[in-house]
């Protein structure tokens, strides 16, 4: 205490538990800005992903299926994720297997740009499959 009232700094306890406890002589407002200023570069950096959604039918035409596709590429050089599903209305729900062959389709006309994360799968009324970009 002594020392650091000398050279008008802070006594700062650095690792509280250790045996015998850890302080350090040092300017505490510099050291709480230095952390902030870190803190902040790291967020900076930080890139945000966001789950954007496709939403298909069992039975949609290929034109529809390139424009929803488009959209999808689009999604995908942004950087975020895209879930894209399928949703079974009525008697479709027995032909689950034209919705696999759907989002396959749909899979062919974006795999340039994209992997699978999450494989096709029945959840509820719908089938779902995640994907997200390529890494370069």
């Amino acid at each position: 205490m002594e020392v650091a009232n000398e050279r008008k700094l802070d006594l700062v306890n650095v690792a509280p538990n250790a045996k015998p406890p850890v302080c350090k002589i040092l300017d505490y407002g510099k050291y709480k800005y230095e952390i902030s200023k870190k803190e902040k570069e790291a967020r900076k950096n930080q890139r945000v992903i966001n789950v954007k959604e496709i939403r298909l039918t069992p039975n949609i035409e290929a034109h529809d299926l390139s424009t929803k596709a488009k959209r999808a590429i689009q999604f995908l050089k942004d950087g975020d994720k895209v879930k894209v599903s399928v949703r079974f209305r009525g008697r479709e729900m027995g032909h689950t297997e034209m919705g696999k062959e759907v989002l396959d389709d749909f899979f062919k006309l974006v795999e340039d740009y994209a992997t699978i994360e999450k494989a096709a799968k029945l959840e509820g009324r719908s089938m779902v499959m995640f994907l997200i970009p390529k890494s370069e």
